[in-house]
């Protein structure tokens, strides 16, 4: 395994725990570290390093801003269903299932748009 492979492996992980730990103080602040685009970010910068190739970095950038759309749908669906009565493992399993599903039905569009 190479450094630079280390290097993206402790940054992400770290970027993810410190989430996690972050949201167990403060929800607000969790949410928001969250919401922020930081693993966007971090992949653009990543293979901007690995490619140097900045229109490869713009592609992306444009897929990421495509298949964010459908995403929203889980963090609707989710405290739907825990709100409904439904455990937190079936409510996530139910809302990841619904989620897919619009990106299925999103694809031929995301496809059209170059996602």
């Amino acid at each position: 395994m190479n450094l630079q492979l280390i290097i993206k492996f402790v940054l992400s992980a770290t970027v993810i725990t410190g989430a996690s730990e972050l949201a167990k103080r403060n929800v607000s602040l969790g949410a928001l570290l969250c919401a922020l685009p930081l693993t966007s970010l971090l992949v653009m910068i990543w293979t901007y390093v690995d490619t140097g190739d900045q229109a490869k970095v713009v592609a992306l950038n444009w897929s990421i801003l495509a298949y964010t759309i459908p995403s929203f749908v889980l963090f609707l669906a989710f405290p739907y269903l825990l709100k409904a009565g439904l455990n937190f493992w079936l409510s996530l399993a139910i809302a990841c299932v619904v989620t897919a599903a619009v990106y299925k039905l999103c694809q031929p569009l995301l496809d059209k748009a170059g996602a």
